[in-house]
């Protein structure tokens, strides 16, 4: 350092005054001073928020820490890389939890599914009788068979798995069957007989073919202008005559032949109106225990019990129960016990020819139905031939029939009583 000393000009105040000056060991003192003074300011110790300037105006405060201390240690680069490491494992973490649900909720769907299936029901409402079946005997054709009733046709063969029946005098008071079939199909069945036109009437509502050997000339004209006619005159292959029984009450036959018959003429399904059916609804106090209809003579008096056990009337006739047999060497047979028992009121009559009977068997008239051990006082309305029968009650409701095997029998006003 440099100092220059200016002299006054004038020499009597040079002597009075000191120079104005700083000596160079004074400037350093000052100079060192004011350092150690800083350095003692720098080196202190700080509290956290305590101001470290050295002087001027006050810096801003620093703002809350975002991310953890090492964050602030990485360079932008490291920053870079964790960043996109971190955004990687989100995005991967959120696909598992995604993949996871979406999995729980197939799985859940494949579980409904399958019980969708194994829900599925495995059998139909048969159309004739109502009973649960497996499909392919829904679908099956109905086959109605003519079966002989005089007292050497009986025990008949096949008549106990019928599941409709109507039963009416041919002639002579002597009663025959009409038998329909479809889930339930025998293979030892008769003994057949001739044909009469209020049976056919009766089997073309549930597009019946017919099985029988010959008939009146009005039934075999009517039969054979347009109906599913199985005569046993033109079929004769599927029909035999068995040896333990005279002719004519001897000619049988079987499914295994029937179907094959059905299926060579293109009889392959029927489409009709099925009877309303229920649930059976047993009566704790039965109604109507006992049924009697004195339809001709005493051999062909009919009568039923109601038996609360199955639900169901069991039939006897000429004073002994209404058996059926499986074979021609079948001892025991079957009892013919159907579930409902309809009783018509229908006019009944001789034809024209003087030796044939016929039933008013269009229009309407009453009707009682016995079922779960009462009786339903009501009507029957048939329109025509191809008209289902139709049963109302005393309201004009629709009566249905429980689930299984019914006889219809029509009867003149009067031949009819029941028991309580």
């Amino acid at each position: 350092m440099y100092v220059r000393i200016v002299p006054m000009l004038d020499d009597e105040n040079s002597q009075s005054q000191q120079p104005k000056i700083s000596s160079i060991t004074d400037l350093r003192a000052q100079a060192l001073e004011r350092s150690k003074r800083q350095a003692l300011h720098v080196n202190r110790s700080f509290q956290p928020g305590q101001d470290t300037s050295l002087g001027g105006s006050q810096p801003p405060k620093p703002k809350p820490k975002m991310m953890p201390d090492f964050w602030y240690r990485l360079s932008r680069k490291g920053q870079v890389l964790v960043s996109l490491v971190v955004v990687l494992v989100l995005a991967a973490a959120s696909f598992a939890v995604y993949t996871n649900f979406i999995n729980k909720e197939k799985g859940a769907a494949g579980t409904v599914k399958t019980a969708e299936k194994v829900a599925q029901p495995t059998t139909v409402a048969s159309p004739l009788t109502g009973v649960q079946v497996p499909p392919e005997l829904a679908a099956r054709p109905v086959t109605a068979i003519m079966l002989e009733n005089s007292l050497d046709a009986r025990p008949q063969s096949g008549v106990a798995e019928a599941g409709v029946v109507f039963e009416a005098i041919a002639e002579g008071g002597i009663t025959r069957f009409i038998a329909l079939y479809q889930e339930d199909q025998p293979q030892y069945i008769g003994p057949v007989r001739s044909l009469r036109p209020y049976y056919i009437d009766w089997a073309v509502p549930f597009d019946a073919s017919i099985a029988h050997v010959g008939g009146s000339p009005d039934a075999l004209s009517q039969i054979r202008n347009g109906g599913k006619d199985l005569d046993q005159f033109f079929n004769s292959g599927s029909y035999s005559r068995i040896s333990s029984r005279a002719a004519p009450h001897n000619l049988y036959t079987s499914f295994e032949k029937l179907d094959a018959l059905n299926k060579s003429k293109g009889y392959n399904g029927s489409t009709f109106k099925s009877w309303p059916r229920k649930e059976d609804q047993k009566l704790a106090v039965p109604t109507a225990r006992t049924i009697d209809m004195p339809i001709s003579s005493p051999n062909f008096y009919v009568h039923y019990d109601y038996h609360a056990d199955d639900n169901s009337y069991w039939r006897s006739e000429g004073g002994g129960p209404h058996m059926s047999i499986g074979s021609a060497n079948d001892s025991i047979g079957q009892p013919v016990h159907p579930r409902v028992v309809i009783v018509l009121v229908m006019p009944y009559g001789i034809a024209a020819d003087g030796q044939h009977s016929e039933y008013s068997t269009y229009g309407s008239g009453s009707a009682y139905i016995f079922q779960d051990g009462g009786v339903t006082n009501g009507t029957w309305h048939k329109a025509d031939r191809n008209a289902q029968f139709e049963f109302k009650d005393a309201n004009g409701q629709t009566i249905k029939l429980n689930a299984g095997r019914v006889w219809v029998t029509p009867v003149s006003s009067g031949q009819m009583s029941y028991v309580p």
